[in-house]
């Protein structure tokens, strides 16, 4: 598969716009190391490899230890990640696959014993984010960039 077309280059307006969500988190309380399990996990859900290969890259500059990294899509079994971690990883996962029940009460309740209300907002814009970046990956064909190892 070849790209598509780029949108950066197209409508650069319209793509500085969804990328000025990104730039409002990386200023927000949001802890980066939450920042990037919900964009590595929003990127596996759909399906964007260009999206995971950066965001894991990042976080590993961020100091993500890669066997976490490796586990993610597995994280309900891995052991790896902390009850904030796990509440975080469940309300991607919810809003991302949005059309089968959303952001269940259950979930919500469990964020609310971890994070207060603003912090939770932030969490939400942060995946509803990552699915918009995601979806123009994915429809556009964003292609990973081969690293020399």
């Amino acid at each position: 598969m070849s790209q598509r077309l780029n949108m950066k280059k197209l409508i650069p307006e319209g793509y500085k716009t969804l990328l000025g969500m990104d730039t409002y988190l990386s200023n927000s309380p949001l802890k980066a190391a939450h920042k990037d399990l919900i964009d590595i996990r929003t990127a596996q859900i759909n399906g964007c490899a260009y999206c995971m290969d950066m965001h894991s890259r990042h976080a590993l500059q961020n100091g993500e230890n890669v066997q976490r990294l490796f586990s993610l899509s597995g994280w309900r079994e891995a052991g790896l990640f902390t009850e904030q971690e796990k509440v975080i990883l469940l309300m991607t996962e919810e809003i991302t696959l949005i059309h089968q029940h959303g952001l269940s009460e259950e979930t919500y309740q469990q964020a609310l014993l971890h994070f207060d209300e603003t912090y939770i907002s932030h969490l939400i814009l942060a995946i509803i984010s990552m699915n918009a970046l995601t979806r123009i990956g994915v429809s556009t064909r964003m292609e990973v960039p081969l690293v020399n190892s």
